[in-house]
């Protein structure tokens, strides 16, 4: 059957394929209100005040914003742009400059008043016919995203004008069936936010476990003296990375890494024991550890641990080190092995090296299944999406 055959109940439409009973419409269609923030406002950042929205509380995984990083704003009584720009339950915000088609829906958690800049849409349906919620919903889908991308005006910067959004059409199931899809979706969302809160506290519970552990600060049941101060290369010695090219193969058995990750594959290693590897130059900060066989190119440190110590524990150690305290440069961060290696950190005996590492290491592949739990419950949204936004399942 051609991918292109319109089934029985089903019509061709500009939005794609959806069910005869379903309208295709544009936004300007039910004259809602449409406007962008201006220019000018950082004259009425504040320390504290009303939430400014900017294209950074939007993301294209969920249109509900992230108010991390959040800004704010003083405005005063007489200012105009503060009847114009705030925000009220049920708007629809799109990016149009530069990240184009970011959609954002304003809930009940955003607090008020809160005002957009000059980089995002706001779109305010003031009909029963629309639920704003499915309206965002099927906007941030892949279809739509497509015709966003389609529809961008030319320049030297990529933009959309608001004549341009007031353009852009989507689908239009009955206000009933509209409101259950937005249901089932905002359910998914809410489940994949509790995931999220969780795993973030996870990583925090993690996070002062390892500070507290790996500093001796508490001691795990059935150990007790002192640690020793030691110099890392009194536990390790640093190696340096060294070029692919004489052995890099598409299908080789061995990982090349990077400082930012893999950067392909080799048919030989350079090290076949657990390793602490640490950023020569660029990314720094980030040791990792690895327990297979590997090679890594020359901006990336690896180590070979000495005696008895174990590979884990100076791993989780290194990821409390302050690494752009020893950095050597002043354009790329870079460190040498020197330098590495003459870092002083307290150890424990190996025995209960082993101990704190092993615990830390059941802490995160409890947070690791959690991120594929999230993955999974992701991709069952995107599944759902695509369904529901098409008519392809109903929900009656």
């Amino acid at each position: 059957m051609s991918s292109y055959q319109v089934l029985e109940g089903y019509k061709m439409t500009d939005v794609g394929i959806i069910p005869e009973d379903w309208g295709v419409t544009q936004i300007g269609d039910f004259k809602p209100f449409v406007t962008s923030g201006s220019r000018g406002w950082a004259v009425y950042y504040s320390d504290q005040g009303s939430l400014f929205i900017r294209i950074t509380n939007l993301c294209r995984e969920s249109i509900y914003l992230n108010l991390e990083n959040s800004k704010f704003v003083n405005l005063p009584p007489e200012a105009s742009e503060g009847i114009r720009t705030q925000l009220k339950q049920d708007d629809v915000l799109i990016s149009i400059t530069a990240d184009i088609g970011i959609i954002g829906y304003i809930d009940s958690n955003i607090p008020e008043p809160a005002y957009i800049n000059q980089h995002i849409a706001l779109v305010r349906f003031n009909t029963p016919q629309i639920n704003s919620q499915f309206v965002s919903y099927f906007l941030a889908s892949e279809k739509p995203q497509k015709l966003f991308r389609a529809s961008t005006d030319t320049g030297a910067k990529a933009g959309m004008s608001l004549l341009t959004v007031q353009k852009i059409q989507f689908a239009l199931p009955p206000e009933p069936e509209q409101r259950s899809i937005a249901t089932a979706l905002s359910d998914m969302d809410e489940l994949l936010g509790g995931l999220d809160r969780l795993i973030a506290k996870k990583r925090d519970l993690k996070q002062a476990t390892m500070q507290q552990l790996l500093t001796g600060k508490t001691r795990l049941p059935g150990f007790d003296g002192e640690w020793e101060m030691k110099q890392l290369r009194d536990v390790l010695t640093i190696c340096h990375g060294r070029s692919q090219h004489e052995v890099q193969v598409e299908d080789g058995p061995y990982p090349i890494l990077a400082t930012g990750g893999q950067i392909g594959r080799a048919r030989s290693f350079l090290c076949d024991k657990p390793s602490v590897l640490i950023g020569r130059k660029g990314t720094i900060d980030q040791p990792r550890y690895i327990d297979t066989p590997f090679w890594t190119v020359d901006t990336l440190f690896y180590s070979i641990i000495r005696d008895f110590n174990d590979a884990k524990f100076i791993f989780y150690r290194c990821c409390l080190i302050d690494w752009y305290k020893y950095n050597e440069a002043s354009g790329v961060p870079s460190l040498s092995a020197q330098t590495v290696e003459s870092i002083e950190i307290s150890f424990p005996k190996p025995e209960e090296q082993i101990a704190i590492a092993a615990i830390l290491s059941d802490m995160d592949t409890a947070i690791a299944a959690l991120e594929q739990r999230r993955n999974k419950t992701h991709d069952i949204k995107q599944a759902m999406m695509q369904e529901l936004l098409t008519g392809k399942t109903r929900l009656i």
